[in-house]
C-alpha cells in the first residue's frame, strides 16, 4: 500500500512507501511530513556530497595515507573560545542509560535513577518501519505526559515514576537512509527523518512542559558534517518559531578520523552542543575500517582491546582534556555488562568488571557514563559519587596529558586466537538474525549487544584474512578456516538455541550475510546497509 501525505502549500511532496497503519496517522501527518520534506529537500545533497568524501578519503587511507590533525584548522584548535552553555537539567550526567524505542524498555529506562535517557533509534533499534514509526509515537506520548503501557500477555501496567531520566534521542547516522519515505523517488535521509519528526511534533511540546529537545548525534567523521547537523537544527528551530541555541546536542566520537577533529566538531556546533561522547565499540569498528590494510595496525581479540590501553586509552584522555577545555561534558562509555540471574558468581565478575570501568572513567575526569541495563545504573553512579562530588568535573582541564597522532593510532598489544574467531562468529551472526528480525539491543553472553558487535566482528574476520593473520595456536586465517569454524558455530547456535528456534528465525540468512562481508574483497562501509535490504 502507498500513499502521499503533504501540506497543501509544500512544494516538496514526501512519498511513503510502507502499510499506513491506524495509529502511525498520529505522527505521519502532513504537516509532519512536508516538514521532513523540506530538512531532505535543503540538506539531502549536502549530505550525499559528504558521504562521497568519506569514499574518497578511505581511498588515501587504503593507499597508506594515516588519520592527523588538521592543519587547515589548527586556529581553532588553538583558539580561546568556548561552547555558548549547557541548560541546568543536563549539568549533572554521571549516568546515562541506553536502549531502543521500544515502548515497556523505554518506561523501564526513565525509571531506572539514571540521569538520562538516550532513546535510541540508531544502534540499539532494528530499523523496522514498525520500529521506527512506533518510536515517534513513543516519544509523541511521552512529550504530553501520555507515556504508559500494558503488557498484554501479563497485564502488568508500566507507568512513569513522579522523577525520571532526562530524555536525548538518538536519530540514525548521516550513512542511513529510510526506505519508506521518498523525495522525488529517492529514500531520504534516516536521520532526518528521525529529527524532523521528533522536532516537529514534540520540541513545543517540551518547552511547554519545562524541558527541552535535546540529541545524541552519532558517526560523524569530521566538522563539516557536524556543520550540516547544525544547520539542519538552526534551519528546524527557525521553522518551529524556537528560539536559536534551544537544541542541545551531544556528539558520539566513535569514528577515527573525527577522534582527531574534536576541537572542530565542538566549535561547527557550539550553539548547540553540550558534550562529546566516548562510543567505544563503533570506534573499535571504525579503527578497523579506516586503517585496516596497515598490517602495522592489526588487533588482537576483542577482548585485549581494553579502554584503559593504547588508542582507546588516548582517545578517552583526548576527549576529557578537549571538552573541557571549551565547557563542555566528557562522557564515558558503555558497560555492556547486565545482570546474571541465578549465578552469583557470573554477577560478581560483571559488577566487578563495570565498577574497575566506571571508577577508571571518573578518576580520568569523565562527567558522566554510559550502562545498558537498569541494574547496573546504581553502581556506575556509586563510583562516580564517590570520586565526582559536584554536578560535573568540567573544571578538570587535564593540562598535565599530551595527546599525539601516534597516541590515538597505536593498536593494542595481544595475540588473535582460534577461539577470538570463533567468538566473532557466534555473537556476529547471533546478533545480525536478531537485527534482520526487528531487535537491535540483544542480550548476548552476558553483555547488551549492539550494532557494533556484529560490525567489529565481520571487519576483525576481514582484516585477518587480508593480512593473512598467524594466530596464537598457528594456523593462519584463510577462508577455508573461517568456513570450517562457521560450521561449528553454527552447529553450536543451533544446540544452545534448539532447533524450533533456529529454524523459525533467520540464522541461515543472517549467516551467508556475515560471511559474504567478511569475505568480500572491498571492506563494506556498514554491515547494516546491506542487512537494511533484508528487513525493510
Amino acid at each position: 500500500m502507498s500513499t502521499s501525505a503533504q501540506q497543501k502549500e509544500a512544494p516538496f511532496p514526501l512519498e511513503i512507501i510502507a502499510p499506513m497503519e491506524e495509529l502511525y496517522s498520529r505522527v505521519l501527518t502532513g504537516d509532519a511530513l512536508a516538514f521532513v520534506a523540506e530538512l531532505e529537500a535543503e540538506f539531502g545533497t549536502r549530505r550525499e556530497q559528504l558521504l562521497e568524501d568519506r569514499a574518497s578519503k578511505q581511498e588515501e587511507y587504503d593507499a597508506g595515507s594515516l588519520p592527523d590533525f588538521d592543519p587547515e584548522t589548527r586556529d581553532i584548535r588553538d583558539g580561546d573560545w568556548q561552547i555558548a552553555g549547557t541548560p541546568d537539567d543536563l549539568q549533572d550526567r554521571r549516568v546515562e542509560i541506553t536502549g531502543p524505542v521500544d515502548r515497556k524498555m523505554m518506561i523501564n529506562a526513565f525509571n531506572s535513577g539514571a540521569n538520562v535517557f538516550m532513546a535510541d533509534f540508531e544502534d540499539a533499534s532494528s530499523p523496522t518501519w514498525d520500529n521506527m514509526v512506533s518510536g515517534q509515537i513513543n516519544m509523541y506520548d511521552y512529550a504530553r505526559g501520555q507515556l504508559a503501557y500494558t503488557d498484554p500477555k501479563s497485564g502488568k501496567n508500566y507507568e512513569m515514576a513522579k522523577k525520571t531520566a532526562v530524555l536525548k534521542v538518538r536519530p540514525r547516522g548521516w550513512h542511513m537512509t529510510e526506505a519508506h519515505a521518498c523525495l522525488n523517488g529517492k529514500p531520504i535521509s534516516a536521520g532526518l527523518f528521525d529529527f524532523g519528526l521528533f522536532m516537529y511534533h514534540n520540541a513545543k511540546a517540551l518547552l511547554d512542559a519545562g524541558k527541552a529537545p535535546y540529541f545524541y548525534l552519532p558517526k560523524m567523521e569530521n566538522h563539516k558534517e557536524a556543520k550540516l547537523w547544525d544547520d539542519a537544527i538552526s534551519f528546524a528551530e527557525n521553522a518551529l518559531g524556537i528560539p536559536h541555541g534551544t537544541v542541545k546536542v551531544t556528539v558520539l566520537i566513535e569514528t577515527l578520523p573525527a577522534a582527531f577533529q574534536m576541537d572542530e566538531i565542538l566549535h561547527a556546533l557550539k550553539d548547540h552542543i553540550v558534550g562529546l561522547n566516548c562510543g567505544r565499540w563503533d570506534y573499535i569498528f571504525s579503527y578497523i575500517k579506516r586503517i585496516g590494510k596497515n598490517a602495522a595496525y592489526l588487533l588482537p581479540d576483542r577482548g585485549k582491546i581494553v579502554m584503559g590501553e593504547a588508542f582507546l586509552k588516548a582517545y578517552s584522555l583526548l576527549l576529557i582534556q578537549t571538552c573541557h577545555k571549551r565547557g563542555a561534558h566528557a562522557m564515558g562509555g558503555m558497560a555492556a555488562q547486565i545482570p546474571v540471574k541465578g549465578d552469583d558468581a557470573a554477577n560478581e565478575i560483571a559488577y566487578g568488571k563495570v565498577r574497575a570501568d566506571k571508577e577508571r572513567e571518573a578518576n580520568n575526569g569523565h562527567d558522566g557514563t554510559w550502562v545498558a541495563h537498569p541494574g547496573m545504573v546504581a553502581l556506575a553512579k556509586e563510583a562516580f559519587d564517590k570520586i565526582m562530588p559536584g554536578k560535573n568535573q568540567i573544571d578538570n582541564l587535564r593540562t598535565d596529558i599530551t595527546i599525539t597522532q601516534e597516541d590515538l593510532l597505536r593498536p593494542h598489544e595481544g595475540d588473535a586466537t582460534t577461539d577470538g574467531l570463533k567468538e566473532n562468529i557466534r555473537i556476529g551472526v547471533q546478533y545480525l538474525e536478531a537485527w534482520i528480525s526487528g531487535r537491535g539491543a540483544v542480550p548476548l553472553y552476558n553483555l547488551m549487544e549492539d550494532a557494533a558487535t556484529a560490525e567489529i566482528g565481520r571487519t576483525q574476520i576481514w582484516q585477518q584474512l587480508y593480512h593473512k593473520t598467524k594466530l596464537a595456536d598457528g594456523q593462519t586465517v584463510t577462508q577455508a578456516l573461517v568456513k570450517d569454524l562457521y560450521e561449528e558455530e553454527m552447529a553450536a547456535i543451533k544446540a544452545e538455541v534448539g532447533a524450533d528456534r533456529y529454524d523459525s528465525g533467520r540464522y541461515d540468512e543472517a549467516g551467508a550475510l556475515f560471511l559474504e562481508l567478511s569475505f568480500a574483497d572491498s571492506l563494506a562501509e556498514f554491515l547494516t546497509t546491506p542487512a537494511y535490504e533484508l528487513i525493510k
